[in-house]
C-alpha cells in the first residue's frame, strides 16, 4: 500500500519549507497527485526525486581519471 503525504508532511520529510514544496509543484519539478482540490505526494516518488538529485563527492581518483580522459 502506497503512503501519500500532504504538502506539510512532504516539507517535513524533505526537511524544507512548505513554500519550497509548493514552488516545486508550480514548476512541475516534482511528481504529485491531485485528490480533488488537494495535492498529495507518493513516498516512492519523493524517494526517487531525492535519489535523482544525488551528487557524488569529488575524489582525487575521479579528478585524475577525468584529466586523463581529456588528454
Amino acid at each position: 500500500m502506497e503512503k501519500y503525504f500532504t504538502v506539510a508532511e512532504t516539507a517535513e520529510y524533505l526537511n524544507t519549507s512548505e513554500r519550497f514544496v509548493r514552488r516545486l509543484v508550480a514548476e512541475r519539478r516534482i511528481a504529485f497527485h491531485h485528490v480533488g482540490r488537494h495535492v498529495r505526494f507518493a513516498l516512492s516518488d519523493l524517494d526517487g526525486w531525492l535519489a535523482a538529485g544525488r551528487v557524488e563527492p569529488i575524489t582525487r581518483r575521479s579528478v585524475w581519471h577525468a584529466v586523463r580522459e581529456v588528454a
